[in-house]
């Protein structure tokens, strides 16, 4: 029960934190702090309209913050959350635009599929270089977005580039009727389902199944794990794939339910975002859901911002970044506080 108080103390201590910090860079800049939070508020969750712009963003942070938080739980640091989502996505619009005029179902079906496998390899090549050359993860997984990224790049102004696309260089189509769509009346597309679903099994996983025990005692002890006759190359790998294929399927979702074609807009930052949600749910697919939500509400507000104080339309990703850096300073707090040893003590 202490760990469980420790665990939520601290992050929300850092958020008051954060939040304090950038209410002085805005004072800096000459706005009221209060009104800037008040708007925050109004553009992520003050009416309807605000919530399915937040919902929206939310979707995509689910699924990208599984590939760092499933990592994590086998003692890999993975951020190369964008690069999977890119790979992910271009690989859906390929499989979109060469089924392109078959049954719907099936195309859909198929960019799926690709989204989710080329995810799961893409991240599964951290995995693979970590455990058999033990090349450090986190530099390899970074670097591999990169070149996701000029992959994409130097096939939507390429290969793969629609002539009719002439201000913003972009693949063909994949067609309207493999578009997925909203959900009801709403701009909410199904992707948020997707989202929550997919938190919803990784957690079962991890914490019902003996893959997931088998995945935290080798994150917290490999040595013991091999001592055990686990089989601890085939868990990395596994859970490799698994974090590179929730964020895959996000790419195929932004294909699919967004934009319909690949372009440029596929690397819009949600994977490096769902590094901080990851760090901020403490690497727990339930927790995921609710702190996606709040980052989604953040994303969804800087127009309000610009529109309302005239500050710059990043002002949102700069209290993202506060955030996400005074969470990893919150990190060396776990354990450490004396409140939560004290109680520890006379229980």
């Amino acid at each position: 029960m202490i760990r469980i108080f420790e665990s939520l103390f601290v992050p929300i201590a850092a958020l008051l934190i954060s939040l304090l910090l950038f209410a002085v860079f805005v004072s800096i800049a000459g706005v009221n702090p209060l009104e800037v939070f008040y708007s925050i508020y109004r553009g992520a969750f003050g009416s309807w309209f605000s919530w399915q712009n937040t919902l929206v963003r939310a979707a995509p942070l689910m699924l990208t913050a599984l590939c760092t938080a499933l990592a994590a739980r086998i003692g890999l640091i993975v951020i190369g959350n964008e690069g999977a989502m890119v790979v992910g996505g271009l690989c859906a619009a390929l499989v979109g635009i060469v089924l392109n005029g078959l049954a719907p179902f099936f195309v859909i079906t198929s960019m799926v599929v690709a989204g989710i496998i080329s995810g799961g390899l893409w991240i599964g090549i951290v995995g693979a270089l970590k455990y058999y050359r033990g090349v450090n993860e986190t530099i390899s997984s970074l670097l591999l977005n990169y070149i996701a990224i000029a992959v994409l790049n130097f096939l939507v102004v390429g290969p793969l580039r629609d002539p009719a696309t002439l201000n913003k260089p972009s693949s063909y189509p994949i067609g309207e009727a493999n578009m997925l769509g909203m959900i009801g009346d709403s701009s909410i597309h199904w992707g948020l389902i997707f989202g929550l679903m997919t938190c919803l099994l990784m957690w079962f996983l991890m914490k019902r199944t003996v893959f997931g025990f088998s995945v935290d005692i080798t994150g917290g002890n490999v040595r013991a794990a091999q001592i055990s006759g686990l089989p601890v190359g085939r868990l990395i790998l596994t859970t490799c794939f698994l974090g590179g294929a929730a964020a895959g399927l996000a790419g195929m979702l932004e294909i699919a339910a967004v934009q319909g074609r690949a372009n440029t807009s596929l690397n819009a930052g949600y994977g490096y975002a769902g590094i901080l949600v990851a760090f901020l749910a403490r690497h727990n697919p339930l927790a995921i859901i609710p702190v996606a939500i709040l980052l989604g509400g953040i994303r969804a507000s800087s127009g309000l911002l610009q529109r309302s104080h005239e500050l710059p339309d990043a002002t949102a990703l700069v209290l993202q970044g506060i955030i996400f850096v005074v969470i990893l300073a919150s990190e060396a707090f776990y354990g450490r506080i004396k409140w939560f040893k004290t109680k520890e003590a006379t229980t």
